[in-house]
């Protein structure tokens, strides 16, 4: 495969980023109309999506040329990257909303929790009939997870000392000072002391470190990995700009932002979980899905708080009580799913049938 043709995805997002910087006034929303908009929207996503498998790609490539603990580092560190990128420029933008952040953020954790989980179990209990994986590789994240979602996106919400869904100073230091040292201590136990614990029953020393794909040069994949991300930072705020737009002139719940950009994160990681699942290596799909939703927490949560303390934004991260009623009840299915070391297509069901409700209830509130 030539250069070109693997590097597509961030040619083709610079060219639209150059396109829409330069005619910015002939293609802004209110100038093109609803429809031409909401086409415009669709292509923008596709775009972005398109570059951040390319991003997963290129870490995949590092992670295979590294190894371990480099390998999984580099693979969360580069979708949760995205995360930042997207809900930073925004931020950034002059004009955010101050609970972007929090609305990302708790679509991730569900779509990850509920749908993702619910799919991969599901499909690959249909196919495998029970499925093994480590059972105290599955609590080391959930025993970090519960803590800090709870902590960020639940006790602003009780706790008097700022106002709404807001965090006092000194909430806003200890949450950056708290994720930072338990996911550094996680990922500790993760790439050093205790990996073991995250490779599937059975699977010989190695079998899974290679993570799919061309593998080339260090440099490449570092310049390829940046090359791919750069885009979706630069188009992110054009894309929130779209798709505030369109939701406003079809009266679509404002929620609906952020679940589109969480899948948008989570597309790439998504496929490869679902494949892992099917193929009968479940470890790789619940070190995938749990991942992702603790990295949500643990990198992104001192992220959004340290830039909007330094920039002096207003950010929200307390949820509103019908969604911690949803977080809750998703924290502690998944603590029942992950209670044991099998797994079935009916664990699977119950996800998913949470993620409808999840579903259901952004547009109820509308």
């Amino acid at each position: 495969m030539s250069t070109i043709r693997y590097e597509l995805p961030s040619i083709v997002g610079f060219l639209l980023f150059g396109i829409f910087h330069i005619f910015a006034d002939h293609l802004h929303p209110d100038a093109i109309g609803l429809t031409a908009s909401l086409l415009v929207l669709a292509f923008l996503f596709a775009v972005m999506v398109w570059c951040s498998f390319s991003v997963v790609r290129h870490a995949g490539g590092l992670a295979t040329l590294l190894g371990e603990p480099y390998g999984t580092l580099i693979l969360t560190l580069a979708v949760t990257g995205i995360e930042v990128a997207l809900i930073s420029a925004v931020m950034l933008s002059g004009d955010a909303k101050p609970t972007l952040a929090r609305e990302t953020m708790f679509s991730v954790v569900m779509i990850v929790l509920t749908g993702l989980v619910g799919l991969c179990l599901l499909l690959g209990g249909l196919r495998q009939k029970a499925q093994e994986y480590n059972l105290q590789g599955a609590n080391a994240f959930l025993s970090v997870l519960i803590p800090l979602a709870v902590l960020a996106l639940v006790l602003p919400r009780v706790t008097p000392s700022a106002p709404g869904g807001e965090l006092s100073t000194l909430q806003t230091i200890f949450d950056i000072v708290m994720s930072v040292v338990l996911y550094g201590v996680f990922l500790i136990i993760l790439t050093k002391t205790h990996s073991d614990l995250f490779r599937q029953p059975g699977a010989a020393p190695g079998e899974e470190e290679h993570h799919g794909g061309a593998v080339r040069s260090v440099g490449f994949h570092v310049a390829g990995l940046f090359g791919a991300l750069l885009p979706i930072i630069l188009l992110a705020e054009t894309l929130a700009e779209y798709a505030d737009h369109g939701i406003h002139e079809i009266g679509a719940p404002v929620a609906l932002g952020g679940f589109l950009v969480a899948v948008l994160i989570l597309m790439p990681e998504g496929v490869s979980a679902i494949k892992a699942a099917r193929e009968n290596k479940l470890q790789r799909s619940i070190n995938i899905c749990l991942g992702a939703a603790l990295a949500t927490i643990g990198l992104t949560v001192p992220a959004v708080l340290a830039i909007g303390w330094l920039t002096n934004k207003t950010v929200e991260l307390g949820l509103d009580v019908e969604d911690i009623v949803l977080l809750i009840l998703t924290l502690f299915l998944s603590s029942v799913t992950f209670g044991s070391r099998q797994t079935n297509y009916l664990q699977g069901a119950v996800h998913l049938a949470l993620f409808g409700a999840y579903v259901m209830m952004i547009f109820d509130l509308a």
